[in-house]
């Protein structure tokens, strides 16, 4: 019953974590170490959600649930189990292999689907965009509307559209690319797509799904400091605003946007030159890991 009180202790810390995070505004002076947080509670949070009822099933075993499912492998091999143990408590280590499952299947969906999604739309793109030369890297897309983003994969496109050209001036069309390709060269699609899985497989918990949206919003915010840092600030924050006036604005699925999400937030931070919280992110880390480390190492174990 112990490893089950951890697991579930690490369910709850993985919830107020989430809490304290998503409230927090110093990750927003430093995203990537807030994105690496995120992904240390989505790590424990699923590994907790699937061995909470497996450890109440293996309550008759008294040690830790890795050794404790190959204890009651070798037993069901031989055909004989130990006192204690009946079909409620296996049906518990089934619903634990379940939710295992699940996250692997709605992780399997979700790249499956975002692929797909991405592969027809590049497919488009080989119809309907072109090079421009004074555009070197990137595809212009013949629409009004505003639109920059990141097709990400194996071979990443850049994609800008007519309206966002005569929208933007130079300085801020340079800032734009910088922030797109940001996203490309550190595969913002893959930090991403755990939480996706999550929302997709724990829907009853309301804090993943924003857990999820906190996430999407710091991955935008690193692409920011990334452009930032070769661009200061003035051009990719009047590139934004541009973007916020704009009526319509494009972002198809399976891409990374610029416009996608809390222009006026971005904005802001930009004009605002706070430094790194060290200490802060130290800690932080610090706890994150260390969650994600008790399920692991009670699976392990």
């Amino acid at each position: 019953m112990a490893y089950a009180v951890h697991f579930a202790g690490a369910v709850l810390a993985c919830w107020l974590t989430a809490q304290v995070l998503a409230r927090a505004t110093w990750t927003w002076r430093a995203p990537r170490v807030a994105i690496v947080c995120w992904q240390a509670v989505g790590l424990a949070l699923g590994l907790s959600a699937m061995g909470l009822p497996m450890a109440l099933g293996l309550t008759a075993y008294d040690r830790p649930t890795g050794g404790a499912l190959l204890a009651l492998a070798d037993d069901l091999a031989h055909g004989t189990l130990p006192a204690g143990v009946t079909a409620v408590h296996l049906g518990l280590v089934g619903v634990g292999f379940g939710i295992g499952a699940v996250l692997l299947g709605t992780t399997a969906r979700s790249v499956h689907s975002t692929v797909r999604a991405q592969r027809r739309h590049r497919d488009l793109l080989t119809l309907v965009a072109r090079r421009d030369p004074a555009i070197p890297g990137a595809l212009v897309l013949d629409h009004p509307g505003a639109a920059a983003y990141c097709l990400p994969g194996v071979r990443p496109r850049v994609v800008v559209s007519a309206g966002t050209l005569s929208l933007l001036d130079r300085a801020e069309l340079a800032a734009v690319l910088t922030h797109e390709r940001a996203h490309a060269q550190e595969r913002h699609d893959l930090v991403l797509l755990p939480f996706t899985a999550l929302r997709r497989a724990l829907p009853w918990f309301r804090w993943v799904g924003a857990a999820h949206e906190r996430v999407a919003l710091l991955v935008e915010m690193r692409a920011d400091d990334k452009a930032r840092a070769l661009h200061a600030e003035a051009p990719l924050a009047g590139a934004l605003r541009r973007f916020a006036a704009a009526g319509h604005r494009i972002a198809p699925a399976g891409t990374l946007g610029l416009g996608d999400r809390d222009l006026d937030v971005r904005v802001q931070r930009l004009l605002v030159a706070d430094r790194p919280p060290r200490l802060l992110g130290a800690a932080a880390l610090a706890v994150t890991t260390t969650l994600a480390a008790l399920p692991i190492s009670l699976f392990l174990s």
